[in-house]
């Protein structure tokens, strides 16, 4: 799993960026990759990545 923190989350709209630790690429989280979970900015998860339809999604999200 990759570690980061949320860069932002609009929960009106369902999505926000995640920015990995490691490399400081952003990655598109979609509520439906949250199982559930509620995020806010600058909360630390851990996430998997899958190819979506318009670039690399983070799912499986998890606050540490």
């Amino acid at each position: 799993m990759k570690t980061g923190k949320v860069k932002f989350f609009i929960e009106s709209k369902g999505f926000g960026f995640i920015t990995e630790d490691e490399t400081n690429e952003d990655f598109f989280v979609h509520v439906t990759g949250l199982n559930g979970l509620q995020i806010q900015q600058n909360d630390r998860v851990e996430f998997d990545t899958v190819e979506g339809k318009k670039g690399i999604n983070a799912v499986n999200v998890k606050k540490f």
